[in-house]
């Protein structure tokens, strides 16, 4: 597998689950030990992981005394034989963060969490990728730096995103659901874009969550309005 078909595999493994493993190193008497727990992920247009924590919880205090992380990305549901299929470990130092924008993304993705992100002891981190390892399935391995995986963001669109996904969800959402049951096979009407990337659109109904990928990738924001068009005419035509 080429490079660059191995970071597009990881890209879109990434960006198209909502939880992942997360593992710190928790303190203990004499050194620490690897801990590993399972979180809430959305992750910005550059691929770095947004999480949600409480002080109260380990890994959050793990995190504390030493900022190094490491998730874990599952893509092995459904298949009879999982370890064929892939998974992703990002390594890379986790940071609290108060962007609100990073905020938004996580809570789009994420709308339930609304319900806490306000309390005191709860906050937002971002991970700066380091490193990546992608196991794609038996024999199929490899280690990739975070410049390899080659996750460019569309200009203008991180900061036009939120406007674009509510206008989608309030004045197109007959569109969205069509992206949802002709182009990607689901059932249910109630379907929502919480993001688009320079790759494709994330959508959710209630707790379960798919990715439309784009043919080609939007170069800045302005693409975005004639990619979406096409895909509503895309469904129509299946």
């Amino acid at each position: 597998m080429q490079s660059e078909d191995m970071s597009r595999r990881i890209r879109d493994l990434v960006r198209g689950v909502d939880r992942a493993a997360l593992a710190t190193a928790l303190p203990v008497e004499g050194g620490s030990w690897p801990y590993a727990s399972l979180v809430l992920v959305s992750v910005d247009h550059d691929l770095s992981p947004i999480l949600l924590l409480s002080d109260l919880a380990e890994h959050a205090r793990a995190i504390v005394g030493d900022d190094r992380v490491s998730l874990l990305f599952d893509g092995t549901h459904g298949l009879d034989q999982p370890l064929t299929g892939p998974r992703v470990t990002l390594v890379g130092h986790a940071v609290r963060n108060d962007d609100a924008r990073l905020a938004r993304r996580f809570l789009a993705r994420h709308p339930d969490a609304k319900m806490y992100a306000g309390f005191n002891d709860f906050h937002f981190y971002r991970v700066t990728v380091e490193r990546a390892h992608l196991v794609a399935g038996f024999g199929r391995i490899r280690w990739l730096s975070a410049a390899e995986l080659n996750a460019v963001p569309a200009s203008g669109l991180v900061d036009g995103e939120e406007d674009i996904v509510n206008h989608m969800n309030e004045d197109h959402a007959d569109a969205v659901q069509l992206y949802a049951a002709k182009l990607l096979g689901l059932s249910g009407g109630e379907w929502r874009m919480t993001g688009i990337d320079a790759e494709g659109i994330d959508l959710r109904h209630s707790g379960q969550v798919a990715r439309l990928a784009f043919d080609a990738p939007l170069a800045a924001a302005s693409e975005a309005r004639k990619v979406l068009v096409a895909l509503v005419a895309k469904a129509r035509a299946v």
